[in-house]
């Protein structure tokens, strides 16, 4: 009877022995999540990785998987936690000897996560190099578009040739020290110019013989609202010129034109030049706008 006893202990103690062994063997592989519930006590769910990852006091706390002990780092909340952090694919494989194949090094995030096979194994934005395996940071294109003026572009943009683009900055010196210069849309109320083209460039100016005209077309949107059906409703638009002198643009233009939906509009600015020129760099902005610079040639 005592031996029946003592032969049942043993069982049990060498089924827990075989269970402890087996939890061992997790440090090996990684635990996927999307939040600190999903992970053990002594874990929290990598904010960029999404595997589950020990925390640490010292690089003693860690699994030989990955020894460094290190802050988490990045922008989360626990950017000052200190996990445990991978240095080589051989490490988070299991070492020398070990035939596991299936484990990298994050190169982004140090810590050892399963090879990604496709872009839909990365987190975010994410792509997956196939050839090793590791999750990349993806390269953001560029927001396309249909038809002009703001369309589907964030405000400050434009929709240039079928993706949304940002008009030039305004480097000219008509500009230069103008608020227009250093506009920010995340505090721009005014018009968007997003285009300045060249009409007309050298017929005469009256019956000034020593002066040429000028004729550019302006297009811009509003960021919020309607545009006015007329030119004499529009406020706040000026010519700046070389000198930093500013002319209010209204009184200077014609051939104002309103999209369908009054979130767009251009019109056409005429000044004079003298004769002998065959260039001319023009400013404009809208009140709480961007500034535009445009060079002009005959």
């Amino acid at each position: 009877m005592q031996l029946r006893k003592m032969m049942l202990v043993l069982t049990a103690l060498g089924a827990m022995s075989g269970f402890m062994v087996g939890c061992g063997d997790e440090e090996n592989g990684s635990t996927t999540c999307t939040s600190n519930d999903q992970c053990s006590g002594t874990e929290i769910c990598h904010p960029t990785a999404g595997v589950c990852v020990a925390t640490c006091e010292s690089g003693s706390d860690c699994p030989d998987t990955a020894k460094t002990c290190a802050p988490l780092g990045g922008t989360s909340s626990e950017a000052n936690t200190k996990i445990c952090q991978c240095s080589t694919d051989q490490l988070c494989n299991g070492g020398t000897g070990s035939d596991k194949t299936d484990m990298v090094c994050s190169d982004l995030d140090n810590v050892c996560v399963t090879k990604c096979t496709a872009d839909s194994d990365c987190t975010g934005d994410r792509t997956c190099n196939t050839g090793s395996g590791q999750c990349e940071e993806g390269e953001t294109g560029p927001t396309t578009c249909s038809g002009e003026a703001q369309s589907t572009c964030s405000y400050g943009d434009f929709c240039g040739s079928g993706t949304c683009t940002t008009p030039p900055a305004p480097t000219c010196p008509n500009l230069q020290g103008k608020p227009a210069a250093s506009f920010d849309p995340a505090t721009g109320t005014g018009n968007i110019i997003y285009s300045v083209t060249k009409e007309i460039f050298g017929t005469a100016c009256g019956t000034d013989t020593t002066a040429q005209t000028v004729k550019a077309r302006v297009s811009f949107y509003t960021k919020t609202g309607t545009l006015p059906t007329t030119k004499e409703g529009l406020n706040g638009f000026f010519y700046v010129k070389t000198d930093g002198g500013e002319l209010n643009g209204v009184p200077l233009s014609n051939g104002y034109q309103r999209s369908s939906d009054g979130k767009s509009a251009s019109l056409s600015v005429n000044l004079c030049t003298a004769a002998s020129a065959n260039q001319i760099v023009l400013g404009f902005y809208f009140t709480g706008g961007n500034g535009y610079c445009a060079t002009l040639t005959k």
